[in-house]
């Protein structure tokens, strides 16, 4: 069973980073272009980030300069570095590949 799994998600202050982690099983992972999606309250999901298998990356507007997206192919594992977070941030963050999607991790960032 293919399955993403999120974490790395919490509280921070404006100003402040976060790191967050997703780990594919299900043999998918090294062949797939990886993306962190994200979804505030009473908004749509949006693409943030997403990065190839070859390692090609590209960003949301709103996040170029701030975030950085990057993958270890060893354990089966994409991650979202995420620099001078803002309130705006603040959102459920999602991994994806082709139609699957993980559980999601919370992100609050405090003014």
């Amino acid at each position: 069973q293919v399955q993403l799994v999120e974490s790395g998600g919490g509280l921070v202050q404006a100003g402040g980073s976060l790191r967050l982690s997703c780990t594919a099983s299900g043999g998918i992972y090294n062949r797939n272009t990886m993306n962190w999606y994200r979804q505030a309250p009473g908004k749509p999901r949006d693409l943030v980030a997403t990065i190839t298998s070859g390692a090609n990356t590209n960003y949301a507007d709103s996040v170029k300069g701030r975030f950085t997206i990057s993958r270890d192919n060893a354990k089966n594992t994409v991650y979202l570095q995420m620099n001078s977070l803002k309130p705006e941030d603040t959102a459920v963050y999602y991994c994806n590949t082709l139609l699957i999607w993980g559980q999601g991790t919370q992100v609050t960032v405090s003014s």
